[in-house]
Formats: C-alpha cells, sequence, structure tokens
C-alpha cells in the first residue's frame, strides 16, 4: 500500500471506532480481509453447487444483517474517507470451482468494508478503552469471525 493508502486506512480506523492503527497492522488487516472473503466465497460456491450453477452470484454470499449494516454504515464512513479505490485492489479471490459473476466481484469492495467496519468495532467492544490494537486484540478479534463467519 501507498503513503496515502496507509494515511486513508488509518483515517478509516479512527473514523469507524476511534482506533489508532498503523502501517504494521496492514499485514493483520490484509490477512484478515483475505480469509474472510475466502469465507465467504466458500459457502457462495457451495450455495451455487447446490442451485446447479457454474457461477456465484451475489445473492450466493451468506451476508448476513449485521454485516449488511455494517456495509450501508462503511459506505457512509467511505464518503469522507474514500478507502473504496483501495479495497477495489485488496479484492482479488482465490481459485474457486465455480467463478464470480461480474456483479458479484463488483460488491467485493463493500463487502470487505462492512468486514472491515465490524472489525474495527469489534475491537472496541471486546476492549472498550482500547486505543491502539496489538497482535492479541488482533487475534481475539480473528477469532470471533472465525466462529461466526
Amino acid at each position: 500500500m501507498t503513503v496515502m493508502s496507509i494515511a486513508r486506512f488509518e483515517r478509516f480506523f479512527r473514523a469507524a471506532a476511534g482506533l489508532d492503527v498503523d502501517k504494521n497492522d496492514l499485514k493483520r488487516y490484509n490477512d484478515f480481509v483475505d480469509a474472510k472473503l475466502y469465507d465467504l466465497l466458500t459457502v457462495a460456491q457451495a450455495t451455487a453447487k447446490a442451485n446447479g450453477r457454474d457461477v456465484i452470484r451475489t445473492c450466493d454470499l451468506p451476508i448476513t444483517k449485521g454485516l449488511q449494516e455494517s456495509i450501508h454504515r462503511f459506505r457512509k464512513i467511505d464518503q469522507e474517507v474514500e478507502l473504496k479505490p483501495i479495497l477495489e485492489q485488496l479484492a482479488t479471490h482465490p481459485a474457486l470451482d465455480r467463478t464470480p459473476d461480474e456483479e458479484t466481484e463488483e460488491a467485493y469492495p463493500d463487502i470487505i468494508g462492512g468486514l472491515s467496519l465490524a472489525l474495527a468495532q469489534s475491537f472496541k467492544i471486546l476492549h472498550p478503552d482500547l486505543k491502539n490494537p496489538q497482535t492479541q486484540h488482533w487475534d481475539e478479534a480473528r477469532a470471533v469471525f472465525d466462529l461466526l463467519l
């Protein structure tokens, strides 16, 4: 990520949950985004297969009510932060048995944005006074998401 991207990443976490993150948190963040997008696509792939389709559609993604609300809140925050263009770069998908259609791929930045907002807010739920997440905090948040997604 470029210096400008790092600044937007930092600004996003401040706006989303009052957290101070830095470039050292980027690797953890990228790993989180990759893993959760893969998890969503794995379930979507199974849904597409069960419905006899070779393509993954947006409706196959297991988007919960909470994640949908986080996506909507992300869109509002993103008007200020403008993180979506950066998320488009992160929104690559692994090789799958089923190929996502164009509409599904276009939804990735918003989905990643919603996951990012939920991640930031989960830090504050787990540790209300937290200002600067450390490895332990990232691990705890990741474990919660692994249980749910």
